[in-house]
């Protein structure tokens, strides 16, 4: 198995295998892709979770958005279509997301309703040794839905926690490398994160193991001209999530993720110091505002959202004009 510092390198180095080694032509449900089967790789320090590459123009806003959306326990879709429309087309009533809604599996799975979530930091806290700190989350029912269009693509998230570090295991039947992958790994190691954060521990490593990674035709030119681009941004940690009220501070923010997402609150500079979150929070909260002001198309105040990107950090300043060009001063005036 490959092991990284960073997950760029792995991402990178994944798609290179999947278009120059000897990959399956499939077409599963008429989708084209090139395919391997039994990846996976390691990475060392799961904070390094960003992908900085300028040819790529991750969506920071949308990775934090789908990893909160998990750890609420949320399927509605207008949440997360609100950050990406294109989920839109996986929802079978208009309404909720089943398969991709990996949350109420984490927080209320089967009939039972088990919050595995809670039940792995008890398991942790009992058995530090323990290797049945386990959330699954696909579900045999799944293939027994006629012409299902949304079947969960992770099999379970293993946290195994030693020498005082917890580390993390994710377990997917398939896995998109160029579009999916960025996102499921920002989220499965902030999971880890969060939780390492509870149990008190040091965040470990992270292991990605997928049984069909791939590439569908429509992204191989995108791929291909990812790798062929030099790569002249760095990878670099993000913030650690600070010590503290975790699941209270994420409840807060998610107060204010509704309020903006509706429209029914504008977050100006001067507010952000009254938001009785810890900075780190704070940042996500700028980030949530800086994408309504997109969304509602707010942008004309270039002295606002100049204040807005000079509150955050610049690796998230950087991902968030590039991936909305109409943040930025600089290019706008060019």
């Amino acid at each position: 198995m490959n092991v990284y510092d960073n997950f760029q390198d792995a991402y990178l180095d994944t798609l290179d295998d999947i278009l120059k080694k000897d990959s399956y032509q499939v077409s599963p449900r008429g989708f084209r892709s090139l395919e391997l089967l039994g990846a996976g790789f390691r990475i060392d320090n799961p904070l390094d979770r960003l992908i900085t590459h300028p040819s790529r123009r991750s969506n920071l806003v949308f990775n934090f958005a789908e990893a909160l959306w998990y750890l609420t326990g949320r399927d509605d879709l207008a949440y997360l279509s609100y950050y990406a429309p294109s989920v839109r087309r996986y929802s079978s009533d208009g309404v909720r997301l089943t398969g991709t809604a990996y949350g109420p599996r984490i927080s209320r799975y089967g009939a039972a309703g088990i919050d595995q979530w809670d039940a792995v930091l008890m398991q942790l806290r009992n058995d530090p040794d323990s290797k049945r700190a386990v959330i699954q989350i696909y579900q045999a029912e799944e293939l027994q839905i006629p012409d299902n269009i949304d079947v969960a693509c992770t099999l379970a998230l293993q946290f195994l926690l030693r020498e005082g570090r917890l580390h993390a295991v994710g377990y997917m039947r398939a896995n998109d490398a160029y579009r999916g992958m960025v996102s499921d790994v920002f989220s499965f190691t902030f999971l880890q994160e969060v939780l390492a954060r509870q149990l008190g521990v040091s965040v470990g490593t992270y292991t990605h193991m997928v049984g069909s990674i791939h590439v569908y035709d429509p992204d191989l030119p995108a791929a291909s001209d990812l790798l062929a681009t030099e790569n002249t941004e760095g990878s670099s940690p993000m913030p650690s999530i600070p010590e503290g009220d975790v699941p209270g501070d994420i409840m807060r923010l998610m107060a204010l993720e509704h309020q903006l997402r509706t429209n029914a609150r504008r977050l100006a500079p001067g507010d952000i110091d009254s938001l009785e979150l810890p900075h780190y929070w704070c940042e996500v909260a700028v980030l949530l505002e800086l994408h309504r002001r997109v969304k509602y198309s707010e942008t004309a105040d270039a002295e606002t959202i100049s204040e807005l990107l000079d509150w955050i950090n610049p690796r998230y300043r950087q991902l968030m004009t590039r991936r909305f060009p109409v943040l930025d001063r600089e290019a706008s005036h060019a």
